[in-house]
């Protein structure tokens, strides 16, 4: 189990694209939460197996249809085994 902090930015919030984070997530079976940042970012943080990391991380930089990703980036350390499930944070 691997933990992993993803920063997307872009056009990336009033666009559905933490709802997509979760319908992603959930079907990976990852843990953890994503949350809007006052600085027009989107932070998500998941736990899980890193292979599983990875393909989520694949498709956050693509993004929903009404989103426009400019950069993404992500930041691996060992899994604190602290989420149960997947959440939105506001």
């Amino acid at each position: 189990m691997e933990r992993a902090e993803i920063l997307v930015n872009g056009f990336v919030q009033g666009v559905g694209f933490r709802y997509f984070i979760v319908r992603h997530a959930e079907k990976l079976g990852l843990h953890g939460y994503t949350q809007n940042l006052n600085t027009g970012e989107v932070l998500t943080v998941v736990e899980g197996e890193h292979y599983l990391i990875e393909e989520f991380f694949n498709q956050l930089k693509i993004g929903p249809l009404h989103a426009d990703v400019k950069n993404a980036s992500i930041k691996w350390s060992e899994s604190k085994n602290e989420f149960k499930r997947f959440e939105v944070r506001y």
